[in-house]
């Protein structure tokens, strides 16, 4: 008798909550929505970080649509330093929902030029522009051809950026600094495939040639910062060079496509009529690398841990991790991650942690 009037107390008391919640439900919107503006707004997340080498996975996919994820897009913070690496489509949103300082960015660099590593290069831009109240154009360095891409999209933007100056003033938008300016890199020469890019201040970045055929040429990144590193590979197969230059790294960050899973989407859009769909879904496994691939430059690479971003194809949950992984935890004993959107990989200098926690 006694746990019965327990039990309905405890379900009274729910029916209390409940009726509480209706009728104060704009109340509490309110509050919660105040509360979310404290603690975000103006918030620059990578002055909360002790001085070290920070990667923010502001995108880990691909371009096939997934709803969880953005297409290929990094952001650094070493030291002091700010830069991003890629700009996928989402990716300048989630930079900005992490509470990346995207007012400060330096520089950008680009893996390569394949649409899904560059389509919100434009939004990037004018975030950087008006949230930084930036003088000048943003560098956007890469590969041969940077320049037509910036060059496109500063002439896209152009009339929004009339716009923004209009509204906002050159204060805040100043036409001085709307848009981008392109670098471009060299592509490292044979036999190293490799090229010191920037040595200035503790950071050191060298660029890495790596295998995207027929993408030429295709980079990879090595981040240096007071004894700690991160290795980008971009899009690539498995790359000897890569493995060379990604020696002894804290923290490879290498893409991945599980073929399998690629090879079933293939072979179910030829059954279905869609012969273009398979065409193309059989056409990416040749220049992609495997989970196993990438766990096994991680291993003879020596890196301390391993992160798979470019997932293809979407993983729509979790659970579905372990498959696509595969044999990949055979082939490297050091601790593999799926990355996902939010994923912040913390790398404080003069010591060996490596911290990741996720930002929702």
């Amino acid at each position: 008798m006694k746990w019965r009037y327990m039990a309905l107390g405890a379900v009274g008391l729910l029916a209390v909550v409940a009726a509480g919640a209706f009728l104060f439900q704009r109340q509490i919107g309110d509050a919660m929505f105040r509360q979310a503006v404290d603690e975000n707004i103006g918030r620059d997340r990578a002055a909360e970080l002790p001085d070290g080498l920070h990667v923010f996975v502001c995108g880990s996919g691909s371009p096939m649509p997934d709803p969880s994820r953005a297409g290929p897009c990094l952001g650094v913070v070493a030291g002091r330093h700010v830069m991003v690496v890629d700009a996928g489509s989402g990716g300048p949103r989630r930079l900005a929902r992490m509470g990346f300082p995207v007012g400060r960015i330096e520089k950008v660099y680009l893996t390569h030029l394949h649409s899904d590593h560059i389509d919100a290069l434009g939004e990037l831009m004018l975030q950087a522009w008006v949230g930084g109240t930036r003088r000048q154009p943003l560098p956007i360095a890469g590969p041969m051809g940077v320049e037509d891409v910036v060059t496109g999209f500063n002439a896209a933007y152009r009339i929004d950026s009339s716009y923004r100056t209009a509204h906002h003033g050159a204060e805040i938008a100043d036409p001085a600094g709307f848009g981008g300016v392109a670098e471009v890199i060299p592509a490292p020469a044979a036999p190293a495939m490799t090229a010191v890019i920037h040595d200035r201040d503790g950071v050191k970045i060298t660029v890495i040639g790596v295998d995207h055929a027929p993408v030429e040429p295709a980079f990879g990144y090595r981040i240096d910062y007071r004894g700690r590193s991160v290795v980008i590979s971009g899009d690539t197969t498995y790359s000897p060079e890569l493995v060379a230059a990604a020696k002894d790294t804290d923290v490879l960050l290498h893409e991945a496509l599980q073929p399998v899973m690629v090879a079933q989407m293939r072979d179910a859009a030829a059954a279905k009529g869609q012969p273009h769909i398979a065409k193309v879904m059989g056409d990416i496994l040749d220049y992609h690398a495997s989970p196993e691939d990438a766990a096994r430059a991680a291993a003879a690479a020596n890196a301390k841990a391993l992160v798979l971003y470019h997932i293809v194809p979407p993983l729509p949950s979790s659970l579905l991790d372990a498959a696509f992984l595969g044999d990949a935890p055979a082939n490297y004993r050091g601790p593999i991650r799926v990355a996902e959107d939010g994923l912040l990989i913390s790398l404080p200098a003069g010591g060996a942690a490596i911290k990741q926690s996720v930002i929702r």
